[in-house]
């Protein structure tokens, strides 16, 4: 299956009060990580949906800026299933500290050839470690013009169209899904 991905690191981290990409676990930042998770998975591009005035340049990826600001997560996926040279999107957030290689993995196995996959652990639904078919981006786009950006929302609407289905997995996948929001989770990345 070929699919491209996109690393969601365009958020303020306003509540870390340092921005999340650039932290560091096993020596390595949370946005080097992922972008390396997302190539050994076998994403063939990988986009960074990043800030403006922020120097990414060290990855090696195109940065994707929003076309819709300050409208959250759905803003960077809807531009990089527009940008996307692939008949599917690997949407992973930057601040997923634990996600697994072998999780990935097992969801994209899931997908069929038309159809995404998007993660339930313990009935979570988990939009922001999914694969998205590009023709989803209709549904992205529908829902930023109206300002009804939750992604959970959007990724149900796949789901009811028949783009994406959920896979559920257990709770000890949740591991996958821990993320660092605050100073408080810092321990997250030892």
């Amino acid at each position: 299956m070929n699919f491209s991905a996109v690393i969601l690191a365009g958020g303020k981290s306003s509540r870390m009060d340092q921005d999340k990409a650039f932290l560091e676990t096993g020596g390595k930042t949370l946005l080097a990580r992922q972008i390396e998770i997302a190539h050994a998975v076998g994403a063939t591009e990988v986009f960074i949906s990043g800030r403006p005035c922020v120097d990414y340049s060290a990855f090696d990826c195109r940065v994707l800026l929003d076309r819709f600001p300050d409208a959250g997560p759905l803003a960077g996926i809807e531009v990089a299933l527009a940008t996307g040279t692939n008949p599917f999107l690997l949407v992973l957030a930057v601040d997923l500290s634990d996600m697994n290689f072998g999780f990935l993995l097992r969801l994209r196995a899931a997908c069929s050839d038309q159809t995404g996959t998007i993660p339930r652990v313990a009935n979570n639904i988990e939009p922001l470690a999914a694969f998205y078919p590009k023709t989803a981006r209709a549904i992205a786009e529908k829902r930023l013009r109206r300002q009804s950006c939750a992604v959970k929302d959007f990724a149900g609407e796949c789901v009811r169209s028949g783009l994406a289905r959920f896979v559920d997995f257990s709770a000890a996948d949740s591991i996958n899904f821990k993320n660092c929001n605050s100073p408080a989770d810092l321990p997250c990345l030892i």
